[in-house]
């Protein structure tokens, strides 16, 4: 079950209180028919979660071991957070200094089989350089590789696995805070690996055929190109453009 945070209200959206500056991971994306159609995904608000369990005392303290009853009344944004750092195991996975690697199946075997395959990869190197970059462009390994080929591939620039490991697989909650170090500020493909390759090509067909953009926004775009289009000089309607990102223009700086 994939539980959303609450709304959060976007900081240079605040100025103009007749519009709309709070907003969710459902005001962007189809989530409610991803999990329609996929009957082993839940996808449920923060809201129905706290109500559910944490009202009802189903949720316990990781430090205390004793119930954690939800305060509905005392609701915002920060006492989620820190509601949910109460109850939740963070995995303090950082995705610049490590892979997040997954066993083929739950338990201590698959685990150990994946912790092998990484030791002789980058502990026992016998002097065997770690990978860089340059060694897989225009050379992907293939997606049906053995582990230790594949895990070389999606490790670059990182020596570290940040194993899915019996703690997590066993966790009735496994929280993910927005913290330094923390942060999962990465493309999913570029930190997630399963050692099961068949694993890993469902993971991001899943995300390729499933995870978009609604539709008024994707037709909001179309009307911008459309537009662009049409003040275009070239002869078949092509034109470049950039994307140029100065801090969102909330400093005075760069504005």
């Amino acid at each position: 079950t994939l539980v959303l945070p609450p709304p959060q209200r976007f900081y240079l959206l605040n100025k103009d209180s007749s519009q709309k500056s709070s907003f969710d991971f459902g005001d962007f994306f189809h989530l409610d028919s991803i999990a329609v159609e996929h009957e082993g995904l839940n996808v449920i608000s923060a809201e129905e979660f706290l109500h559910k369990l944490g009202k009802t005392g189903q949720l316990k303290n990781i430090n205390t071991n004793r119930p954690a009853i939800w305060d509905e009344k005392n609701h915002s944004p920060q006492s989620v957070k820190t509601y949910l750092e109460q109850v939740g195991v963070n995995p303090n996975w950082d995705p610049m200094k490590c892979v997040a690697a997954f066993p083929a199946s739950k338990g201590k075997d698959a685990i150990t089989m994946l912790e092998n395959a990484y030791k002789n990869e980058y502990k026992n190197t016998k002097g065997k350089p770690l990978p860089e970059l340059k060694d897989f462009e225009d050379n992907p390994t293939p997606v049906d590789a053995t582990i230790g080929e594949r895990m070389r591939e999606a490790m670059v620039d990182r020596t570290e696995i940040c194993m899915y490991d019996e703690t997590l697989q066993k966790a009735k909650v496994i929280h993910f805070p927005v913290q330094k170090g923390t942060r999962l500020l990465t493309h999913f493909y570029a930190f997630v690996f399963f050692a099961d390759w068949k694993q890993d090509l469902w993971a991001k067909r899943f995300v390729r055929d499933h995870l978009r953009y609604i539709d008024e926004i994707v037709c909001a775009a179309a009307r911008v190109v459309e537009a662009v289009r049409a003040r275009s000089k070239n002869k078949d309607k092509l034109f470049d453009s950039m994307h140029v990102r100065r801090g969102d223009f909330q400093y005075k700086q760069t504005r």
